[in-house]
């Protein structure tokens, strides 16, 4: 994901409406598809052929060289690769450009958890009379579960975030520390660490949205429940308490950094062993590599910690979808660009280009699965990651206010890392806040 994950959780927070979006062209081609024609692939190959204008909103960085392939294939079509911010500032244009109709690109690149919001709204397509449902068993499960909001799709993924355990094995090898296999382990660890050398951390949290959902995501948690605009938000089931029982063990002990995310101070943490393990999306080597170089060759990937010993179960942590807006009048040719770079030859370019594939076949691919990492001491980390991407937990959902609720997590949550409350607590604070903006929003909430 080249650093995404933590934009999801930044920046202000986008309102939004249950109004479908007015019609707005962003470019002079005129080959949409009325919602009810189904299009078949003759008509996608054929509008690609014919040629054509498209505008893509998207910050990850691997789109640029699948849009020049794309070009080269396709040399009728011109594809204008923009990046309008990353996360929440995308969202902000995007929204307001539908809101104007006007400017409103092709096609956007939208996070998972944000995805909701925009299906809701109607600012992005349907793609099952695009034949998008030929695609089951493509994708795996995590990815191909977040595009959906029942039978309709809303998106292509692009990419995964299955959850594993980054570990610094110099550091756990220099104070005898086993790999953690279940989460009883990873709090003894914590605590084992921490004793020996107190400057040092088993890792760092201070408060974040994506990491706390993916946490009780795994945990067994299912906090929201979405049908339509009718909306359940309740952080009082067991899975949620499970993980806050053990979470606020670690916090009560001061056994981890109080270090945000991606700061200088944390890259500096990973770097020098005073925070010792992440527990993240495996989108994270390419971010290793580029921040943090001092330790190439100490770091290495194990599966993520259990809540019972024996089991092999993981959650989503980031990824993001390429949808068609609604609003686009060359929705046929959109299309095609989307299945180019998600299931062509655009996810094998992604691939090479180190996003974390979504693709089974990219996953299973043996090329990618034998692939050493010289950062992480040589080791095939896609064995242990791929792996991981086949053992996500069914059955979650986000709020299709997602964006929103994210913005103020640190409001409430985030108090109890200060002492301010507990986490259990901050949770029932930022229920009660999620579930006021969604009732003025015009949800029904239980």
């Amino acid at each position: 994901m080249r650093m995404t994950r933590r934009r999801a959780l930044l920046g202000a927070a986008m309102s939004i409406t249950l109004l479908a979006a007015g019609c707005g062209s962003s470019d002079d081609s005129t080959d949409e598809a009325p919602a009810a024609t189904t299009v078949s692939d003759a008509d996608v190959e054929a509008a690609l052929q014919a040629g054509g204008n498209l505008t893509v909103w998207a910050w990850e960085p691997t789109l640029t060289k699948v849009v020049a392939q794309f070009q080269t294939k396709y040399p009728k079509v011109k594809v204008n690769l923009v990046n309008a911010g990353s996360g929440n500032d995308q969202y902000t244009a995007l929204q307001n450009a539908v809101k104007a109709g006007t400017g409103v690109p092709d096609l956007a690149q939208i996070e998972y958890f944000a995805l909701p919001q925009f299906s809701l709204s109607k600012a992005v397509t349907d793609l099952s009379a695009y034949g998008a449902k030929a695609l089951d068993g493509t994708f795996s499960p995590g990815p191909w579960t977040s595009v959906h909001s029942g039978e309709k799709i809303y998106g292509l993924p692009m990419d995964s975030g299955p959850m594993a355990l980054f570990y610094n094995k110099e550091v756990f090898d220099k104070y005898k520390i086993a790999v953690p296999t279940t989460w009883e382990e990873y709090a003894t660890a914590a605590e084992k660490l921490h004793t020996a050398n107190p400057k040092s951390y088993i890792t760092s949290d201070s408060g974040d949205a994506g990491f706390t959902t993916s946490m009780i995501w795994q945990a067994g948690g299912r906090p929201y429940k979405v049908e339509g605009t009718d909306v359940t938000v309740n952080f009082d089931d067991e899975g949620t308490k499970k993980w806050t029982g053990l979470w606020q063990g670690l916090v009560d002990k001061k056994l981890l950094a109080p270090t945000p995310g991606w700061s200088d101070a944390w890259y500096k943490g990973l770097g020098d062993g005073t925070i010792a393990s992440l527990v993240i999306g495996a989108w994270m080597p390419p971010n290793l590599e580029s921040g943090v170089k001092a330790a190439s060759g100490k770091w290495r990937v194990a599966p993520m910690p259990q809540w019972a010993a024996g089991e092999k179960v993981t959650a989503e942590n980031g990824g993001s979808s390429l949808a068609v807006t609604e609003a686009s009048q060359a929705k046929t040719l959109a299309y095609g660009f989307l299945k180019y770079a998600t299931v062509g030859d655009g996810a094998q370019i992604r691939t090479d280009e180190g996003a974390f594939p979504a693709t089974t076949a990219q996953l299973t691919a043996d090329a990618f699965k034998n692939k050493e990492f010289p950062y992480l001491g040589g080791q095939k980390a896609n064995e242990v990651l791929s792996e991981a991407a086949t053992q996500v937990a069914t059955g979650w959902s986000y709020l299709p206010f997602q964006v929103y609720a994210n913005s103020v997590f640190n409001d409430s949550v985030g108090k109890a890392y200060t002492g301010g409350s507990t986490l259990q607590d901050g949770l029932k604070a930022w229920q009660e806040a999620s579930t006021k903006y969604g009732q003025e929003q015009g949800f029904t909430i239980k």
